[in-house]
């Protein structure tokens, strides 16, 4: 790979200066008033945000365009995740994403369609050289779109560093009209240890929180003993969008004194499903509010914290007040305050917490197995953050395996051994984990060796052995079979499989692959004849679709073209 000097120059330069952030670098990828539903390090499902969800006045085709000088250094195309992804290199060493496109700009949508016939699939990863690809600060790169895992049409933009950590965009100077403070929805106070007390009680306790009129916070005065943690709910909403968005800062303080602060400017993608262990993962499992800890909890190796005195808890004396206070900010500098007033009282007879107990305890530090006749359930050193006992229950091929409120680390293996089936009915077992009050099977990952079938995963709760001897079905669209399809642009068909699930599908016409692409959204396929794959009258097309176990669905059709 060649790179001119200067820009070599210009990426070490940057290399040692990695706090600054250039604020008139990089331009807005959209040609509308920036309005957001997605804010950067927003809390989502088992990760932070990693940048901004653009609205596009809720329609796909807006224009994007490249925020600065650059490169394409990368192009995924993807069912889920990102969609249609483009990543730009920059000089000064930044990388930016705009991800969800609905399509690419023509010189990029012939270099990844090159590629696609050529390794004969949809999903793509291309990492193009230097000067394959050069881009202009507002040259267009795409369209938004809806692709990929979105929930609705937007532009996911992002900024990341040389080490791929992703950055608050807001940060380089692209603006965001907000006057509006930060929301406190809950506050929680937690007594950490056996010794501990608030309100009579060693269990957690919600605190009445009491708006004030000029948009801070109190809550009842507490009394409490020893020491305590404490969490909020907070968003943020800014002024042109009604969307419960993340906060950029918060801080505490008791009695004066700084406790905890922290800042939502940076992050790794290796440290984001530490998520888990910031919020109250129980919590948000059983009452869908994710509470922000304001203590640092065992095990927890998040970057977001700037500093923090005695991991941010609280050591609260006998018959003394205290004061504690936490500044929850936006990006902004619009701040919420809340303001705790606490009596210090101990008491000998307090509510203690329920315990779980089981037979099965699980050492965090330790590789930890659980057996049951066929069933093996491996657990490897660090799998978790604490040790804890674990709810372990086997019910034929169905497995209890705790309820889903402790917050997983790393991956971990379920076994079956399936020696029992004979070789026609193991081909069509998979390991399914019973999800919602249904207990609706969801397809995990399933691996089959000899006698084993087995799933990595990273989520308790209650999986079983399912067999599947459905095959997928396949349903055209916009056409039927003899007809004449000159004035049609795209050929549409929907695939769907009610078990295992989609596994891969492939699509020739006359014997030539063609690519058609899949939104597992509508679960339709598309084919667009301007790729001038097909160039025959008379037009034979073929339709493989295959399932996770391997049960397959054929379909054969022919139509017309001048």
């Amino acid at each position: 790979m060649r790179i001119s000097l200067p820009f070599f120059l210009f990426f070490s330069a940057f290399c040692m200066a990695q706090d600054y952030y250039p604020k008139d670098y990089f331009n807005n990828p959209l040609d509308v008033t920036l309005v957001l539903s997605g804010s950067f390090a927003e809390l989502r499902s088992n990760h932070f945000h990693s940048g901004l969800d653009i609205k596009t006045q809720q329609r796909e085709g807006l224009k994007v365009y490249a925020s600065a000088d650059g490169y394409v250094s990368r192009i995924k195309i993807s069912t889920y995740g990102y969609g249609k992804a483009i990543y730009i290199t920059h000089p000064n060493g930044y990388t930016t994403v705009y991800a969800h496109l609905q399509k690419f700009s023509p010189e990029i949508e012939a270099y990844i369609k090159k590629a696609q016939y050529e390794k004969e699939s949809f999903e793509i990863e291309l990492f193009p050289n230097i000067q394959d690809l050069i881009v202009e600060k507002g040259e267009q790169i795409g369209y938004s779109g809806n692709t990929g895992s979105s929930g609705g049409p937007h532009l996911h933009f992002e900024i990341r560093d040389n080490e791929e950590r992703p950055i608050n965009p807001l940060l380089f100077g692209i603006d965001i009209k907000d006057t509006t403070i930060p929301v406190i929805k809950n506050v929680y106070a937690y007594p950490i240890d056996e010794n501990s007390h608030v309100n009579k009680s060693n269990e957690k306790q919600k605190l009445r929180l009491i708006p004030l009129a000029n948009g801070n916070y109190t809550v009842e005065n507490i009394e409490a003993f020893g020491k305590i943690g404490f969490a909020i709910e907070s968003t943020d909403r800014q002024d042109l969008a009604y969307n419960n968005n993340g906060v950029y800062n918060i801080k505490t303080f008791f009695n004066g004194n700084s406790k905890i602060d922290i800042d939502f400017k940076r992050f790794s993608f290796d440290e984001t499903r530490h998520l888990n262990q910031f919020i109250d993962y129980e919590h948000y499992q059983t009452k869908k509010e994710r509470l922000q800890k304001l203590f640092i909890d065992k095990n927890n190796p998040l970057s977001l914290y700037q500093q923090s005195d005695n991991n941010g808890y609280i050591i609260v004396e006998d018959s003394t007040s205290s004061v504690y206070k936490v500044a929850v900010k936006d990006f902004q500098n619009n701040t919420s305050w809340l303001t705790i007033n606490i009596e210090g009282k101990k008491i000998d007879d307090i509510k203690q917490k329920d315990i779980f107990e089981s037979p099965y305890f699980i050492y965090a530090d330790k590789t930890n197995e659980l057996l049951h006749n066929n069933i093996s359930v491996e657990f490897y050193p660090d799998t978790f953050y604490n040790d804890f006992y674990i709810d372990f229950s086997v019910k034929n091929d169905t497995i209890s395996l705790h309820t889903d409120i402790i917050p997983v680390k790393k991956h971990f293996k379920i076994t079956y051994n399936i020696s029992n089936f004979n070789t026609t009915d193991a081909d069509k077992l998979y390991i399914a984990r019973l999800v919602g009050y249904k207990k609706y099977p969801w397809y995990s990952s399933t691996t089959k060796e000899k006698n084993l079938i087995y799933t990595i995963t990273d989520d308790l709760g209650t999986y079983a052995l399912i067999s599947d001897t459905i095959n997928p079905t396949i349903k055209p669209l916009n056409f039927s079979d003899g007809q004449w399809l000159s004035k049609y642009r795209y050929l549409k068909i929907k695939i769907d499989d009610g078990e295992s699930g989609i596994s891969n599908y492939r699509a020739t016409v006359n014997g030539k692959w063609i690519l058609m692409e899949y939104d597992y959204k509508t679960k339709t396929l598309t084919h667009d004849f301007n790729d001038g794959i097909i160039n025959e009258t008379k037009n034979n097309l073929k339709l493989i679709v295959t399932d996770n176990v391997g049960n397959n669905s054929t379909f054969e059709i022919t139509f017309y073209r001048k």
